[in-house]
């Protein structure tokens, strides 16, 4: 159903007018989608190398203040939270269909911006502007801001990102990266991958924190492409963890677009992708270049350009479904 904003717009002004008034009114009248309140944080995070990252070295980083928008969902009490990390386009269109879900549902969304605070617009095209692991170590001070807050149920806080995000999203279940930079005291209740990068091989990647992980690919996904991400799966299966990764075989990379009605695939021009890049982590926290034997750079032979991007309206319904459907079992929701 179409929200009719000019409802919104009134029942706002009453809040800021009457707030008593305003409680009643929200009740019976405001959209499920709509957000009760918006709160904006200033993050206080590092910008770090990947070896800076790899090896705990905070004192090297350069602070830096990035931000997040917090939006409290309709209900009562500590509400759960889905947390969104974006890809290397920043904060999107599709990021806001996915918050509509989310609030529609009572869950409350966490949308972190990576970007702005580093004065970065996008980094596809230059992927060395900013570090692979980067934007953990901004999904960890988020939720530092989220454990404390009163209106979120710190036990009940998951992680979802996009592509770039989604890599991030992956990375930031390993035990060993909580261990390093999560000083928050609590662990997110599950993570949400989207068409992550899984190409990296970290050292005791395999040793994931001890919840759910669900991610969600395509087959013909020529940027990040799915088989290193079932290698990946693989090995996580066979140490026993919870991982499942759903595969749309007719779905490009950035396929929920199609949330907004986008159905078409096209080049996502001078992008760089690692997609035949075999990358590991070796001793200091160096990421090697798999092939060569020497420390890896996007100026790499295995770094190619102009992969493929689009939206598929049938799979992006799938996926919502199935993400509201694991957040409803998983947040107990009635």
């Amino acid at each position: 159903m179409a929200t009719n904003w000019r409802t919104v717009a009134a029942l706002i002004a009453l809040c800021v007018s009457s707030p008593f008034a305003c409680g009643a009114a929200v009740a019976q009248a405001l959209p499920k989608e709509v957000a009760t309140r918006a709160e904006i944080y200033p993050i206080a995070s590092l910008t770090l190398s990947d070896q800076q990252f790899l090896s705990g070295d905070a004192a090297a980083g350069k602070p830096v203040t990035v931000a997040g928008e917090f939006r409290v969902a309709q209900g009562t009490g500590k509400l759960p939270v889905v947390v969104l990390m974006h890809g290397s386009s920043g904060v999107g269109a599709t990021t806001e269909a996915w918050v509509h879900a989310f609030n529609a549902m009572g869950i409350s969304t966490f949308v972190i911006d990576g970007f702005t605070g580093r004065g970065l617009t996008v980094v596809g095209p230059n992927q060395a502007l900013l570090g692979r692991l980067n934007l953990i170590v901004d999904i960890y001070r988020s939720l530092e801001i989220l454990a404390k807050h009163p209106r979120v149920d710190p036990d009940r806080i998951v992680l979802m990102g996009f592509s770039r995000g989604g890599q991030a999203t992956l990375y930031a279940s390993l035990e060993r990266f909580n261990k390093l930079w999560n000083k928050s005291g609590v662990q997110f209740a599950a993570y949400i991958p989207f068409y992550p990068d899984c190409s990296t091989t970290y050292q005791s990647d395999s040793d994931v924190a001890a919840r759910p992980i669900r991610i969600f690919h395509g087959t013909p996904d020529d940027y990040n492409p799915v088989t290193s991400c079932k290698a990946f799966v693989g090995r996580l299966k066979t140490a026993g963890r919870d991982v499942v990764l759903t595969e749309y075989p007719d779905s490009a990379h950035g396929f929920d677009s199609g949330l907004l009605g986008v159905s078409t695939v096209a080049v996502s021009a001078n992008a760089q992708t690692v997609r035949n890049c075999h990358i590991k982590e070796g001793d200091g926290g160096v990421l090697m270049n798999g092939d060569t034997n020497a420390p890896f750079t996007y100026k790499d032979a295995c770094v190619e350009l102009n992969p493929h991007v689009g939206g598929n309206p049938a799979t992006a319904a799938e996926s919502r479904k199935a993400v509201v459907e694991f957040l409803q079992a998983l947040f107990k929701l009635g």
